[in-house]
């Protein structure tokens, strides 16, 4: 199968207090690692973002970079970065394989195998859904999981309608769920305690 990778890296890092896809982990970048994951699982590799021109250096020249624009209506970059629903309709406009892996750039702790893993059963997919996503306390987990390109025009609509959320709109679908072996993977630096705990376990 034929999959396709999107990488969100237009977030605010306003917890963090620095932009998160710079900190280095073990001397990498959090979004150079992140996207070495992705090119592990998928054909084509995109990471959506206002910034292209920071990120650039760090990514070889296989990665596409889809810059995130204003929305309709909007004017100027001060309305930019949108929330990451935004940033994913943007580069889903662009994907040309049926599936699509979306993932955050602040997941250190992925695991390249389970991935995989998930990725070999999306033939065996329900057809009526439209996503394949880890269920959470909170709802379905929407920054680590597989979307069906066919999604696009309900996102849209959905986002047209002013809706922001990634659990709102989900749950107006069917939606199938992946098991999760290790939690940890959905382990995400927001905030400095986060880092410090994750340089306290990698040192």
């Amino acid at each position: 199968m034929h999959l396709s990778s999107i990488v969100l890296a237009g977030g605010k890092s306003s917890r963090m207090g620095r932009d998160k896809a710079l900190i280095p982990i073990q001397g990498v970048p959090l979004l150079q690692l992140v996207c070495r994951i992705a090119e592990s699982c998928a054909d084509t590799l995109y990471v959506v973002t206002p910034w292209q021109e920071r990120y650039q250096r760090l990514l070889p020249s296989t990665v596409q970079f889809i810059k995130e624009v204003p929305l309709f209506g909007e004017t100027g970059s001060e309305k930019l970065p949108h929330g990451p629903i935004i940033g994913f309709a943007q580069a889903l406009a662009y994907i040309q394989t049926d599936w699509v892996l979306l993932l955050a750039c602040d997941l250190p702790k992925l695991r390249v195998e389970v991935l995989q893993e998930w990725a070999a059963t999306l033939d065996s997919v329900e057809g009526e859904a439209i996503a394949a996503l880890v269920p959470q306390a909170k709802g379905w987990e929407p920054l680590c999981g597989f979307y069906r390109r066919r999604c696009l025009p309900s996102l849209v609509e959905y986002i047209n309608q002013g809706g922001r959320s990634f659990q709102e709109w989900l749950k107006q679908h069917p939606v199938q769920a992946l098991p999760l072996p290790d939690p940890e993977m959905f382990f995400n630096c927001n905030t400095q305690e986060d880092l410090f705990r994750l340089q306290s376990q990698v040192q």
